[in-house]
C-alpha cells in the first residue's frame, strides 16, 4: 500500500513550481490529487504530467482531477469551493499554496484584486482564508484531516491602520505582511479547531526555490520544498502538531506579531468583514 492511498489532497496553485512538483509527488504516493490552477492550458499540462508520475509509480492516473479558478477574486474562491463540495465526498488535506511574489506581476506598483483589495494580501492570504472557511465542513467530516498554509520566512508585521497599503506602497512589504497573515490565521484557526481532528500548520518550505515568484539567485531546490511540505502532510499528528510554523523540516518562531492575541483578533475580524465569512 502506498503512503497516501485513499487520501484526497487539494493543492492550490498546482500548475507551477512547488505546487506542481508536490502534486506529482502526492500522486506517486497514492493520493487522489485535486489540481487547482487559473489557466486552462497549464492545468491540462499539469494533469498530464501528474498522471504520468502516478503511472510510473504504479498508481492509477484517474486519481488526478482538476479545478479552475482565479483566486484574485472572492467569487472565484467561492466557485472553487462550491465545485469541490459538489464533487468530492471527502477532503483529507488542503494545501493553500497559491500565491504571488514581490516582482510578478508588477510587484513594484500597487495592484488590486477584483474585489478592490491590495493584490498580494488578497491572493496570498484572503483567498486561502476564504477557501479554508468554505471547505471546513468537508474537512471536519473527513477528520482526521489537515490544512497546510505555504508561508515564508519573509514576514512583516501588519499595520492594521493601513492593511491595504494605500500609503507608501512597497511590494516587498505587501508580500511579507500577507505571509505573516497566513501564520496569524494558522495559530488562530488551530485553537478554534482543537479536538475536532482537523489540524492546521504553516511552513516556509525552502529558501529561494527556482519558481516564478522568486526574483534573483536561488538557494534551495524545489525538491527540498516538496520534502518539507510532504512531511507536514504525512507525519504522525502528534509530531506535526497544530498551530505551528515550520522552517523547512524544523519548528520555528515566526514574527512576534503572530503570538499577539490582539493582532490575531484584529485580523480575524477584518478577514470576516472583507470576505463575508
Amino acid at each position: 500500500m502506498a503512503l497516501l492511498d485513499g487520501k484526497v489532497v487539494l493543492v492550490t496553485g498546482a500548475t507551477d513550481g512547488l505546487g506542481r512538483a508536490l502534486a506529482a509527488d502526492l500522486a506517486r504516493s497514492g493520493a487522489t490529487v485535486l489540481v487547482h490552477g487559473r489557466d486552462a492550458g497549464r492545468i491540462a499540462d499539469t494533469v498530464q504530467e501528474v498522471r504520468a508520475a502516478a503511472a510510473q509509480a504504479g498508481q492509477p492516473g484517474d486519481q488526478v482531477r482538476s479545478y479552475q479558478a482565479d483566486l484574485a477574486s472572492l467569487a472565484g474562491v467561492r466557485a472553487l469551493a462550491d465545485a469541490v463540495l459538489a464533487a468530492e465526498p471527502r477532503l483529507d488535506v488542503l494545501v493553500n499554496n497559491a500565491g504571488i511574489g514581490t516582482d510578478v506581476p508588477g510587484g513594484g506598483v500597487r495592484q488590486e484584486s477584483a474585489d478592490g483589495y491590495e493584490l498580494r494580501f488578497a491572493v496570498n492570504y484572503l483567498a486561502g482564508y476564504a477557501l479554508t472557511r468554505l471547505l471546513l465542513p468537508l474537512l471536519r467530516k473527513s477528520a482526521p484531516s489537515r490544512i497546510i498554509n505555504v508561508s515564508s520566512l519573509g514576514q512583516q508585521a501588519i499595520d492594521f491602520r493601513d492593511v491595504m497599503l494605500t500609503q507608501d506602497y512597497d511590494g516587498m512589504r505587501a508580500y511579507r505582511q500577507s505571509k505573516l497573515a497566513q501564520i496569524l490565521f494558522t495559530i488562530d484557526l488551530a485553537a478554534e479547531l482543537d479536538l475536532t481532528g482537523v489540524t492546521v500548520n504553516a511552513l516556509h518550505p525552502a529558501t529561494f526555490m527556482p519558481t516564478k515568484i522568486v526574483a534573483g539567485p536561488t538557494a534551495s531546490t524545489i525538491a527540498q520544498g516538496v520534502e518539507a511540505t510532504m512531511r507536514l502532510i504525512t507525519a504522525p499528528a502528534a509530531e506535526a502538531g497544530s498551530g505551528r510554523f515550520f522552517n523547512s523540516l524544523e519548528k520555528a518562531r515566526a514574527n512576534e506579531q503572530a503570538y499577539d492575541p490582539d493582532a490575531r483578533r484584529q485580523l480575524r475580524e477584518l478577514s470576516a468583514k472583507l470576505t463575508g465569512l
